[in-house]
């Protein structure tokens, strides 16, 4: 059965970034916000962090995350890289296999550049 990705919310917390609507990006907040957002714009790469989240022990080895995707471990480990590179999850090496945890903080970023 699907699991959704909880819904975060930290209103106390320090606001780390400018909304989208709250003032002018500069260069580089637009840039970063843009590569959190490209990574999410694919449906795998939102249903991967969703696995990963949802895992009983909030991580995933790349050999569990092929099979409920659909697709190849070069290919899942492509978009794995992505969403690493974009700063949503971190990524260990165990031998010969790599685990993944999604930085929930990112999350909380991404959700307050929207927020008005």
């Amino acid at each position: 059965m699907p699991t959704t990705l909880p819904l975060l919310s930290a209103p106390d917390s320090a606001v780390c970034c400018t909304p989208l609507t709250g003032g002018v990006l500069t260069p580089d907040e637009a840039e970063h916000t843009a590569r959190i957002f490209k990574a999410l714009g694919d449906p795998t790469r939102v249903r991967l962090l969703s696995l990963i989240a949802a895992s009983g022990e909030g991580e995933a080895c790349i050999c569990d995350l092929t099979e409920p995707v659909g697709l190849s471990q070069p290919t899942v480990s492509h978009h794995m890289k992505l969403l690493v590179d974009a700063g949503l999850a971190t990524r260990e090496q165990r031998g010969r296999w790599a685990y993944y945890r999604v930085v929930t903080e990112a999350l909380v970023q991404a959700a307050r550049a929207l927020r008005p």
